[in-house]
């Protein structure tokens, strides 16, 4: 008869096992318009390793090529598709600005709170995010928050890498899902921040080309400027950041792949906390992001995979309908005619260990004003969610991990854990329940975050000081996410990174 000790050893080999084969579990409901996957049953525990998790604090910048062809992800591009390493900022030495992983932790919350508030003003007023019904006028507020948010906003998390101008120069650009705008910091600078490679010079550039005054972008653009016949723009803001320069039509050089005419904001007057990147490649829905400007040439498709924190691997960004991946739990797309540049999904749930949270589905709606509602954001860290929403969903987290030491709350969290010595925890399970069926279990490094070296967590989600929800790049880690602009679907899945 086996030993009580070779029962233990057996079951824990068997927990470990499962929670590699559950770390992500997508179970959508079977329909028309959603992949059928083999549902499975929802794990109520996973394992979450905490020695691994804290060893990936320790900063091992990535060597990143310089040039922006050797940032392919792989070298068998075919027609319509290409696919880019993505690199977290804190990844390139030259961004991270520290060693210690307190302190850009501490600058991470920063930027996210700003970040939020950001977003939160936006959706706030009834014309900021511009109106893209009928005859798709582009507002001058629009267009300046778009320009300006990319980093000082606090979306400067996720890097690539592109060829601006001809011959192309390697820039490094910041990629954000709720901007739309591609924009870069441009000779003569009369007063720009600082950033690692030198400011593209357009008069170094055969293919740059100022967009007319009279021209249709132009006209799009409320308060535009005209000097010597070309396109100006000119946004300030209250906290003293703002962007000058010019609206113009350049190349942009996506490893082997040339992009013509592609609409871009040439900044020669920019002032904000920008920390280094030289632009912004706005992938938001409106009409002026990267995907709406080459809906023809994509289909209106890209997908990407944020890397995991702690691992020495790249994500990726994947343009073009070929990387739309067969086997993906789809869920719509929600449009807000107040906000055209943020992809909205439905969310009707939490689950915490296998059990639904006892959450009304209304706290998730979007309104009919266009208030409230769940918000995909690459350029958020943390998941928010309304209050009342989330005090139950901590509560329920909370009850499942009573075995585990609490510690005293950091930053915006008020859930954290004293796991030092630890070399894992078994943690419940946390769970998306989307509207329409598919159920999404995120991994266990994508539920608890580190917050020092030395073995405090806090559980990764925050309260909303209003009725919006953000599912932030956090919990989108690891995960491969596809967005069909087209068809109006987001995709989860079924690859991981």
């Amino acid at each position: 008869m086996p030993s009580t000790q070779f029962l233990l050893q057996q079951t824990m080999v068997m927990v470990l096992l499962l929670s590699l084969l559950t770390s992500i579990i997508i179970s959508p409901a079977s329909s028309a318009t959603s992949p059928s996957l083999t549902p499975l049953s929802h794990p109520r525990f996973q394992q979450f390793n905490v020695k691994e998790t804290i060893s990936g604090t320790k900063l091992k910048p990535t060597t990143v090529p310089e040039h922006f062809d050797q940032h392919l992800e792989n070298k068998t591009e075919s027609e319509g598709k290409w696919k880019l390493k993505l690199f977290h900022r804190d990844k390139i030495s030259s961004f991270n600005g520290s060693h210690h992983h307190r302190s850009r932790f501490n600058a991470r919350m920063k930027r996210d709170e700003k970040r939020v508030a950001y977003i939160t003003r936006r959706l706030s007023g009834g014309g900021a995010a511009g109106s893209h019904g009928g005859g798709r006028s582009y507002e001058t507020e629009a267009f300046g928050s778009d320009v300006v948010s990319g980093m000082d906003q606090g979306s400067g998390e996720y890097f690539i890498r592109i060829g601006v101008g001809s011959p192309p120069r390697s820039q490094y650009v910041v990629i954000d899902s709720g901007s739309d705008i591609v924009w870069v910091q441009c000779q003569p600078c009369s007063e720009c921040y600082r950033q690692s490679d030198p400011v593209f010079n357009p008069a170094e550039s055969a293919s740059y080309s100022g967009v007319s005054c009279s021209s249709a972008v132009c006209n799009r653009l409320e308060n535009a400027g005209c000097h010597e016949g070309r396109c100006r723009y000119e946004v300030s803001y209250g906290d003293g950041s703002y962007t000058m320069g010019t609206l113009a039509l350049e190349t942009l050089t996506f490893g082997r792949t040339v992009i013509r005419n592609v609409a871009i904001g040439c900044g020669h007057k920019n002032q904000g906390m920008f920390v280094g990147a030289a632009g912004l490649l706005g992938l938001g829905g409106g009409y002026m992001s990267f995907v709406g400007q080459l809906g023809g040439q994509t289909g209106g498709a890209f997908s990407y995979c944020l890397v995991s924190r702690g691992t020495g691997s790249s994500g990726s960004l994947e343009f073009g309908r070929e990387a739309l991946p067969v086997g993906a739990a789809w869920v719509p797309l929600i449009h807000n005619p107040r906000a055209p540049s943020f992809y909205y999904v439905g969310l009707s749930g939490l689950g915490v260990g296998g059990i639904r949270v006892a959450i009304s589905e209304d706290i998730f709606q979007l309104t009919d004003f266009g208030d409230g509602g769940v918000v995909m954001d690459t350029g958020t860290a943390v998941t928010r969610l309304p209050t009342s929403a989330y005090e139950a969903f901590r509560d329920a987290f909370l009850a499942q991990t009573t075995n585990l030491p609490r510690a005293s709350g950091v930053s915006i969290f008020d859930a954290c854990y004293n796991l030092y010595g630890f070399l894992s925890v078994r943690v419940p399970t946390v769970s998306f329940y989307f509207s329409g069926g598919p159920i999404l279990t995120l991994p266990a490094r994508n539920i608890l975050i580190p917050v020092d070296d030395v073995g405090t967590f806090c559980f990764a989600f925050a309260a909303s000081r209003t009725g919006l929800s953000i599912i932030g790049n956090i919990q989108q880690e690891g995960i491969q996410i596809s967005v069909d602009v087209s068809n109006e679907f987001v995709g989860f899945g079924p690859n991981v990174c």
